[in-house]
């Protein structure tokens, strides 16, 4: 394109009088530093613009990395030119070492300049002038702000305690100084904060899987996946969702090594195009069924490795019972329908996952007889009404197979790796938080709406003997660098409701960079600056053993901070400064104190200071023969039992047993029909299914505001053509999407991409109601609920039913 074609960006340039700094920061910010470079000579009448290139000054290539929750920690490169960045490319300068992999961005930290440039970043602190959630605010001075937020951390503890202050769950913010980690030291140090436990990301599965192994470290080195020679990636999607810098890129090694990997997944995902011989759709919330008709293939076929599930395990049959449980009903009596009078056949999963009963069998017999074979479950999976289930069936059939303990094999559950899969870190000295009680995460709007009726049934931790409940609902919340305040919680008109009544929570403090719809219920919004523009240190996220220097690229524009430094603020005000900074300390004397300890205790890995800042990055490189989990206890499982009260593999748990809720919380993993589901009371209203994925637009909600993203991949609601045929919709138009919860008007992508009776609205979306309340811009916690999961108490924003109609 001709820069004479672009009118309004003609009469911009022919308007100003551009010094080479602020030509540098307009073009940043505009995206048309490479439009104007290359068409400059065409340019008649421009000597200012010409004059401001030919000024430039060097350009400086400044490591950094990109400290987000994507679940990677990649390496970015800020090419910076007279205090401005210009352009940002990845960790592709050093040659590709298999065994220490470059850790290369996608396009969202590519894209990371048009975030610091962003127009509608917040410029200086605001104080709440209209009702919460309206987004009407006053610019007042940084004294006044951080004076407001210490009389009010003041009030509320001399008035209700400590426990009526929470710093919220949040994950905007990936730098040792940024994010919600520096307002939960602050509090802690103010005397302690109500706390919460589990996550968004990881309730079910967290819970979950030390139920079967005592363990969350039940994976081994992405190295390992090489051995496998055949991968189920049961929705499992690195290709967006990422789960650890360069896991796609050992996918593909794996497969080149002769693995055969197969997706199950409602969606055609980026990781089934790139990644797999073959796609599986089936019906959201039911891959346990699916899971279980496996494993009666695998009982019926003859398939299971009886001296494994014999030797390691308790609970597949009636003569492996646990002590005290010998008449429960084992695995094996579930699976063959003799304890309650239906086989799990094939025939019997087809009606609930739409995986045709051929198709499940034949994936039961290639895993019962491919050897190592790995059954990698994702995430999403467990954000579902009964999450807790299908991580534990997930973990079953490995044992059943023998897979566990093996090199190539996988024992599945959350995952973390053991041995080799860590880097040392640094960050600031711990801190205890003087409050000893805690709550879900999930369940923090219970909290503020009726904390002081919430006891142990309602997941409170902490309580004392005699101890009922929470002393006080919550009166403060602190949210620094996060959007699940409003718009990633669940049921978010609820949510609102709870949040806009200032009876409940009398003060919000929120540290945004944007006016995000969780930052418009604030009373105050102190604005923060990038982590590009300050200094910290980011790490691995579960896979990827690395450590990422994040130098001060520019100066914070706007007169923005870290959320250290506007920590550091309020600390001051409230007499808790020189412990808050240990003895004022700033984020460049904290990032060269951490440079200093990991390069002096851990040379070996990071060498001297110099070369580990003048290479930004440092991972540990993979071992040859990387170890393999519960390789120890498959050894010898007397000398080296697992942490499970039996030392064995529990197939059938007695914990669980013993909290006698068979119906919900079973002993034995089983596939349980989901509230919002084709078989509940909703599907007569509300008949399709609807998911929310991780998209490549957003790092969850992050990024949501930047144009690139939206326009290489924008928010639609994902419908198969047979769903829009049905109610007449075609490609591009808008639909309305709705359930008793909420409602959405969105345009449509008709795609054979996902399966029928499904639709995909991808999470993250910044909520915008019209005025009626509609959200044009397809925030998927409209319609999800805040109900938690029943063991765990975790995230099921998974399970929702809807309707689609066009507009």
């Amino acid at each position: 394109m001709s820069i004479h074609e672009d009118t309004n960006l003609l009469n911009q340039l022919n308007q100003a009088t551009l010094s080479r700094r602020s030509f540098l920061q307009w073009s940043a910010a505009t995206g048309a530093a490479a439009l104007l470079t290359s068409n400059v000579n065409l340019v008649n009448g421009l000597y200012p613009l010409e004059q401001a290139l030919a000024a430039a000054g060097e350009v400086q290539v400044i490591p950094t990395g990109c400290a987000h929750n994507c679940g990677g920690r990649c390496v970015l490169k800020a090419h910076v030119q007279d205090g401005v960045i210009i352009r940002i490319t990845s960790d592709t300068d050093r040659p590709d070492d298999p065994m220490d992999p470059q850790l290369r961005a996608c396009v969202r930290g590519r894209s990371y300049r048009r975030r610091v440039y962003a127009p509608d970043r917040l410029k200086s602190p605001l104080r709440r002038t209209g009702p919460r959630g309206s987004g009407l605010y006053e610019e007042i001075s940084w004294e006044e702000a951080v004076d407001t937020v210490a009389e009010n951390l003041i009030r509320v503890k001399e008035t209700y305690g400590n426990a009526a202050i929470y710093s919220h769950y949040a994950t905007g913010g990936g730098s040792t100084t940024a994010g919600s980690g520096t307002a939960a030291r602050l509090l802690d140090l103010f005397g302690g904060r109500l706390g919460y436990y589990n996550n968004y990301s990881w309730a079910c599965v967290q819970v979950a899987t030390p139920t079967v192994y005592g363990t969350q470290n039940t994976g081994q080195s992405r190295l390992d996946w090489l051995n496998s020679k055949l991968i189920l990636m049961w929705g499992w999607n690195p290709a967006e969702m990422i789960d650890g810098t360069n896991t796609m890129y050992f996918v593909k090694r794996a497969r080149e090594a002769g693995a055969k990997t197969i997706v199950i997944d409602p969606r055609h995902t980026m990781s089934a195009v790139g990644l797999a011989d073959e796609w599986i759709p089936i019906r959201p919330g039911t891959d346990t069924a699916m899971m279980a008709a496996m494993a009666y293939v695998l009982i019926t076929q003859g398939l299971i490795d009886e001296n494994f599930v014999n030797t390691y395990a308790i609970g597949y049959d009636a003569d492996h019972m646990p002590a005290g449980y010998e008449n429960a009903e084992s695995f094996k009596a579930y699976i063959l329908g003799e304890s309650d009078g239906v086989p799990k056949t094939p025939a019997w999963a087809e009606e609930y996952t739409g995986v045709p009963a051929d198709t499940i069998a034949r994936i039961g017999r290639e895993y019962g007889t491919t050897k190592p074979a790995m059954l990698y479950q994702g995430y999403g999976i467990q954000r579902r009404a009964y999450g807790e289930q299908v991580v534990r069936m997930g973990c079953v059939l490995p044992a059943l197979t023998g897979n566990i303990g093996i090199p190539g094999g996988w024992a599945s559950g959350i995952a973390f790796a053991i041995g080799g899969e860590s880097a040392p870190g640094a960050g600031f000295p711990s801190v205890a938080n003087a409050v000893p009680y805690s709550v879900p995460s999930y369940m923090y709007t219970d909290a503020i709406l009726r904390g002081a009726e919430m006891g142990r049934a309602d997941g409170v931790r902490g309580l004392a003997e005699g101890e009922e409940t929470l002393p006080t609902n919550i009166k403060l919340v602190y949210n620094a660098a996060g959007n699940c305040l409003a718009n990633q919680h669940g049921n978010l008109n609820r949510t609102k409701e709870i949040l806009a009544d200032e009876s409940l929570a009398e003060f919000i403090v929120v540290h945004e960079q944007f006016l995000t719809p969780s930052a418009k219920f604030a009373d105050i919004i102190l604005p923060a600056c990038t982590f590009m523009e300050t200094f910290g240190m980011t790490g691995n996220w579960k896979y990827g053993p690395s450590r990422v220097l994040l130098p001060k690229v520019i100066e914070p524009l706007y007169g923005t901070k870290s959320d250290y430094a506007i920590a550091a603020m309020i600390a001051e005000r409230l007499g808790i400064y020189d412990e808050y900074t240990e003895g004022g300390k700033t984020e460049e004397d904290w990032f060269r104190q951490w440079i200093q300890t990991l390069t002096t205790d851990n040379a070996a890995i990071y060498g001297d200071a110099e070369a580990f800042e003048t290479r930004g990055s440092m991972t540990v490189p993979y071992a040859e023969n990387p170890p393999v989990a519960f390789a120890d206890f498959i050894a010898d499982p007397v000398a080296n039992p697992l942490t499970t009260p039996s030392g064995l593999v529990e197939i059938f748990s007695p914990a669980l047993a013993d909290m006698n809720k068979p119906d919900e919380i079973p002993a034995i993993p089983k596939f349980i029909v989901e509230w919002d589901s084709p078989w509940s009371p909703e599907a007569e209203n509300y008949p399709l299914q609807a998911i929310g994925n991780h998209y490549m637009h957003r790092i969850h909600s992050t990024l949501d505001n930047i144009d690139w993203l939206e326009e290489a991949f924008p928010q639609r609601v994902f419908i198969n053509p047979a769903d829009a045929a049905e109610r007449g919709i075609q490609e591009g138009d808008m639909v309305r999407i709705w359930n008793d919860r909420g409602a959405m008007i969105i345009p449509a992508r008709v795609t054979p991409r996902i399966m029928p009776g499904v639709v995909n609205i991808p999470q993250g979306a910044w909520y915008t109601p019209d005025a009626d309340g509609v959200d044009r811009r397809g925030c998927v916690n409209v319609l999800t609920s805040e109900r938690p999961s029943p063991l765990a108490l975790g995230n099921t924003q998974q399970t929702m039913m809807v309707q689609v109609e066009k507009v």
